[in-house]
């Protein structure tokens, strides 16, 4: 009887984490993108009481690092569990050394690697193989999988034969492009797997393991004696591999009938021209296959399984023997070499073979670059030309070591697959909706699916772009959807901003989510749209999901209107089915949020329906478009920066970048974004403003300030633009005015939420950003015509003068209300000129500096943060590295300078100045002044002395050195270095961005996670108590400690600012920062208010710890927060879906860990007292007289 096929509509991730889970008894884990979330799926089945092969839960164990987890993994195979972990790029080179004794103790462990691009010149989560071909040498086999049902399939057979070879195997697939390529899938199940495990090899592997009953001594440390005997020794070993690895792959075609070996060829069995290659890449060479022999044509492929070890005879026997040119395509890139690493193996195979082909390599899609079936067909066409380029790339212009093939016109592979495409905007829900669609289409029908999802690298707020696929053929195509038959634009601003009608079909379907009525959409249409309808025959649908989701209580969260739109337009399903089906899925996601949240979407199904068609008039097709209006922008902008946030950065030729080879970037990119992409902005009311300037010191994206006009520049502005007469002494005869950035606003509403306005009567108020647009106009004079008044103030002396000083630090692509940012603006505003910053990779590194958006901008006098990103675990000993070079450098300039006044060759007041230096050169507002004179006077010098300091001028004042971090780094990866770099007593200033998550990858479970705090990885709340990282610094006694919170008192973060700073030496400030991963009920427009709360209640305490009071004979620790009302502490959590879901999942531990983080807080607070109340005075010296 055949077995009924389980189909299973998934991503790679979920398909590798299927197998892992069933062969895995324990999990080691840590997160990075875009592995994560198989170890996700990992704890959320364990949470869930999902039995692995061996009838019992996958015990998983969350590490501080990838280092941390591949220890881990060491020991619990020297233990005697059968271990897996996952992982990608600098994760894996973090693993690397334990890799070695892994492989070297023959320990039958498994890596998913989800393979990833390397950062080099610049960080990319996206994939490549760069990261896998680092782990070539540790000993580990590694074996290849190119589609997600190849995932499914495969996985298992890295599995079974690390158990019966003895070897570890690195299983590898496309990060992104596979990882989280949705397909339809057959999957296997614990039934189909256990009966193929070795029983006798395991029952090996478990007595090997270490145990005081029968004790062995294993990791000596061996001489030159031994070692290499000892290491040749496992020879046989590797020896055995593909032949077990094959083995397998016979038993599973039993079971699947579907044939795989260790090399796959497809193609024509008398191919003269083949490429080999592996990974997701091979499925669209598939399709190219498919397409050249149709028409006459003879070529085929290999699609690498086992890369290592790698197999000669098994390769050269799937070659035809007809095959004249070969050429290797490998995902990666090893600068000097003289090939790339499997097109050497391939060479190496053929060495010395009688009639070998000629054989050449080439790279591709590194960074997950597309490659299409164009580029294949390029590759072939090199293939067949009297000389193969060797060497080459593809996808890209190289027009500056002109290694790049011809691009050429792409050609459509299967017409009866059905293309949409929906741009989205970031936590929007356009994504989570599309999976589920491509899951119900799946579910429902007997279509073979595809979706995939491109992002920007902003953070909830950029661009998305879904791509699907559906039709009655399995999908190969492992690239972008570039000829949709459908296209929906559910951010009306995209229809300015990208060219969200390239490659629509003719007699395609366009749906707008439009803020404009049927009868005025063609007047806020641009032209170039309205000419492609016509041209083209589009059908146009319209939706105004914005206005139905608020008024449904959605706010931004249009995605179940426009999903119900789609399924009501397109027919792919019946529709009453496709409501059906997405109530289900709504409950399935959202179910634990709450009985409200799903009745809200429920009705957005419903309303989806009330789509329009809008007719589409003959004589747009005869509009003129007008080319783009040229402005003033720096040619970087307008060669570089533009075209890559219209998405056309796929387009721009290696030439561009030459002279910026490093990676270096322009600063203040970010200002010529102007999206335009909130629902609703601010709008001012000056007759109830009092001037605090509270909005703009919590504005997240700085598009909020207080601006000062002089009576010249008054006279620039527009008719009706109100202001105010300014407030103090010093500002006589200027006016005030509270300017809002229209175009770059996300519209969170934090503004309007601090806003004290007069008489209770707000300033501020949320209103739809069409009636505002005008109002851009104001703005864009203002940061070009009023010059800076921060000159006029103390702008260190509180929250409204910090806001006269320009934010160096603006338009971030961090989310709307984002909790972080506002307390790096106001760094920026008061130390920006002097400042140099280390970010730790994460969430600040990510909306700090994503090409190509830079927010870290320049003053007017062209002054600015210097900004670098290192890594996520070095970030302390990078900006260390800051201080060491300048400590280093000025005290050279030290020496010079008292060399100087013994020198006959400068004047008295030169030597004087000198001096003064020497006084104060760590004073940082004092030594700028006495700089900025050194320089002058020593301006035209001819003295050799003189000309050496004027080389050094960027090292004459002192620089305020920041590391900006998250508690992932700060807390768990990074701790290590942070804390040695805290002990050195050195001068430098930490920024621990505390959100109690790692907020970049997703939310995982960090040391600062709190107790029943649920969070990826803690997905049955956290367990254990929130690590006290600012106490554990003041142990030393000499670092200033902060831990402060905006929201709750903004005079406390001001303060513990400028007191971290001025400290002549380490200082660490812990800030709570909101995170959209909470889940706040209010919204992140209310994060500064859920700052309060949080302080309130006792949840976060502000205090701060100045190792200068005690020097006084004072306790160096101030609790400066008042004694919390813990009535509000369960209130507090109820506010943030982070703890309410812990009531849906786990009902009956809800209480009992409520409870726990409760304890805990006060635990933690009555520490806080304890050192409050210590007597740190100087103890009375008794004088005791000696008796005669």
């Amino acid at each position: 009887m055949t077995k009924k096929k389980n189909y299973l509509t998934c991503d790679g991730n979920q398909a590798a984490a299927h197998i892992a889970y069933m062969f895995s008894e324990v999990a080691a884990i840590y997160p990075i993108t875009p592995s994560s979330t198989m170890a996700e799926y990992i704890d959320e089945w364990a949470a869930a009481g999902r039995k692995n092969i061996f009838g019992q839960p996958v015990l998983v164990q969350e590490m501080q690092s990838e280092a941390g987890a591949a220890g881990a993994v060491h020991g619990s195979l020297q233990a005697g569990a059968l271990t897996s972990t996952f992982t990608a790029s600098q994760g894996l080179l973090l693993m690397l050394p334990n890799m070695y004794k892994i492989a070297g103790e023959l320990l039958p462990g498994v890596f998913h690697v989800s393979a990833r691009a390397i950062a080099a010149q610049a960080l990319s989560i996206f994939g490549d193989h760069q990261d896998v071909m680092a782990a070539r040498p540790t000993g580990f086999a590694s074996f290849a999988t190119g589609s997600v049902q190849e995932v499914m399939d495969l996985a298992a057979v890295a599995h079974l034969a690390a158990i019966e070879s003895r070897i570890p195997f690195l299983h590898f697939f496309d990060g992104f492009r596979t990882s989280h390529e949705i397909q339809k899938i057959e999957a296997l199940s614990n039934e189909d797997l256990a009966p193929l495990i070795n029983q006798e090899a395991l029952a090996g592997f478990r007595q090997r393991a270490l145990s005081p009953d029968a004790p062995v001594t294993r990791g000596t440390a061996q001489n030159d004696d031994i070692y290499f005997q000892s290491r040749e020794a496992a020879n046989p070993f590797y020896n055995a591999v593909p032949d077990i690895v094959e083995k397998y792959l016979t038993k599973l075609a039993a079971v699947t009938g579907r044939k795989y070996g260790l090399f796959d060829y497809y193609g024509d069995p008398e191919a003269e021209r083949v490429i080999i290659a592996m990974g997701s890449v091979t499925e669209t060479i598939r399709e190219v296959v498919d397409h050249k022999n149709s028409n006459g044509e003879k070529v085929g492929m290999v699609a690498v399984h086992l890369y290592r070890p790698f197999k000669a005879e098994a390769f050269l026997s799937v070659i035809p023997k007809t095959a004249k040119r070969i050429a290797v395509l490998d995902r990666t890139k090893e600068p000097g070499a003289t090939g790339q690493p499997l097109y050497l193996d391939v060479k190496d195979s053929f060495y010395g073979k009688e009639n070998a082909p000629v054989i050449v390599g080439g790279i591709y899609g590194l960074s997950s670059k597309d490659t299409t079936p164009g580029q294949i067909i390029s590759v072939y066409d090199n293939l067949g030309m009297k000389l193969p380029k060797n060497d080459f790339t593809i996808g890209i212009v190289d027009d500056v070591t002109f290694k790049s093939l011809p691009q050429i016109e792409e050609v459509s592979m299967d017409e009866t697959t059905y293309e949409a495409k929906f741009y989205g905007l970031g936590s929007d829900g356009t994504v989570g909706a599309n999976k589920n669609s491509i899951k119900i289409i799946g579910d429902n029908t007997d279509k073979y699916v595809q979706a995939y999802f491109a992002y920007d690298s902003k953070k909830s707020g950029g661009f998305t772009c879904s791509h699907l696929r559906f039709g009655n053929n399995p999908i190969r195509s492992t690239y972008l959807v570039n000829t949709p038959n459908f296209v929906a634009c559910h951010v009306p601003a995209y229809l300015h901003l990208y060219d969200v009608t390239r490659g629509l079909k003719k007699g395609g379907t366009f749906l707008l989510n439009s803020l404009w009525p049927k009868e005025e959409v063609g007047d806020h249409l641009p032209d170039h749209v309205k000419k492609y309808f016509a041209k083209n025959n589009i059908k146009l649908y319209i939706i105004n999901a914005t206005n139905i989701a608020d008024e449904i209580g959605l706010g931004n969260r249009t995605n179940t209107i426009l999903q119900s739109a789609f399924f009501k337009i397109s027919n792919v399903i019946p529709y009453e089915l496709a409501v059906e089906q997405m109530k289900k899925f709504i409950v399935k996601s959202y179910g634990r949020k709450g009985e409200e949240i799903i009745k809200m979407n429920n009705a957005a199904v419903d309303r989806g329906g009330d789509v329009e068609e809008v007719e589409i008039l003959k004589e747009w097709a005869d509009l003129k478009v007008e080319s783009d209006e040229i402005d003033d922008a720096p040619e970087f902008v307008q060669k570089v920066v533009r075209p890559v946030n219209a998405q056309r950065g796929y387009d721009l030729p290696v030439s561009v970048f030459v002279g910026r080879e490093d990676g270096t970037w322009e600063h203040g990119t970010a200002t010529y974004e102007k999206r335009g992409v909130a629902v609703s902005v601010p709008a001012w009311n000056p007759d109830n403003c009092i001037q605090c300037n509270q909005c703009a010191y919590v504005c997240p994206h700085a598009t909020i300030r207080p601006f000062v006009l002089d009576e010249e520049e008054q006279k620039g502005l527009g008719e009706g633009v109100e202001l105010l007469k300014t407030q103090g002494k010093q500002f006589d005869g200027t006016a005030f005015r509270i300017q809002v950035d229209v175009l770059d606003c996300l519209g969170c509403g934090n503004c309007v939420d601090v806003c004290p306005g007069k008489k209770g009567q707000n300033a501020l108020k949320m209103v739809p950003i069409a009636t505002q647009y005008d109002n851009q106009k104001n703005w864009d004079y203002m940061v070009k015509n009023v010059s800076s008044k921060a000159h006029l103030v103390d702008t260190k002396l509180n929250v409204k003068n910090s806001q006269f000083a320009k934010p160096l630090f603006e338009f971030s692509g961090a989310c709307s209300g984002c909790g972080e940012t506002p307390y790096i603006k106001l760094i920026t505003q008061l130390y920006g000129d002097r400042m140099m910053i280390a970010n730790a990779t994460g969430c600040s590194s990510i909306y700090g500096a994503s090409a190509p958006s830079t927010p870290y901008t320049k003053n007017e006098e062209g002054k600015g943060p210097s900004w670098a990103n290192s890594l996520f675990e070095d970030n302390a000993e990078f900006g260390f590295g800051f201080v060491i070079a300048h400590a280093s450098m000025r005290n050279r300039i030290k020496d010079l300078m008292q060399k100087a006044r013994k020198s006959a060759d400068f004047s008295d007041e030169q030597k004087e100045l000198f001096g003064q230096w020497i006084e104060n050169k760590d004073n940082g507002e004092a030594v700028k002044e006495i700089s900025a004179q050194v320089l002058e006077t020593l301006k035209g010098a001819e003295n050799n002395i003189a000309k050496e300091i004027l080389s050094l001028e960027k090292y004459l004042t002192k620089k305020s050195i920041w590391v900006f971090g998250g508690d992932g780094w700060a807390y768990d990866i990074g701790f290590g270095g942070l804390d040695h770099v805290l002990a050195m007593g050195q001068d430098i200033n930490v920024l621990v961005l505390d959100t109690e998550v790692y907020s970049n990858t997703g939310g995982q479970s960090s040391k600062s996670t709190p107790v029943a705090a649920v969070a990826k990885f803690a997905a049955a709340g956290k367990r254990v108590r929130k690590k006290d990282l600012g106490m554990i610094a003041t142990t030393y006694g000499y670092v200033y400690v902060a831990q402060v919170a905006m929201g709750a008192n903004q005079a406390h973060y001001l303060r513990a600012l400028k007191e971290a700073e001025e400290y002549n030496g380490p200082s660490l400030i812990i800030a709570y920062s909101p995170c959209i991963s909470h889940g706040l009920r209010s919204g992140m427009g209310m994060a500064q208010t859920e700052q309060k709360k949080a302080v309130e209640c006792g949840y976060w305490s502000l205090w701060r710890y100045n190792p200068m009071l005690e020097a006084e004979g004072k306790n160096p620790f101030t609790l400066d927060s008042k004694e919390p009302d813990w009535s509000k502490f369960r209130d507090f959590l109820m506010g943030e879906v982070r703890y309410t879901q812990l009531v849906k999942s786990f009902p009956h531990e809800a209480d009992e860990l409520f409870e726990a983080a409760k304890e805990n807080a006060q635990w933690r607070y009555r520490s806080y007292q304890r050192m409050a109340d210590a007597v740190f005075s100087l103890p009375q010296v008794e004088t005791v007289e000696a008796e005669g």
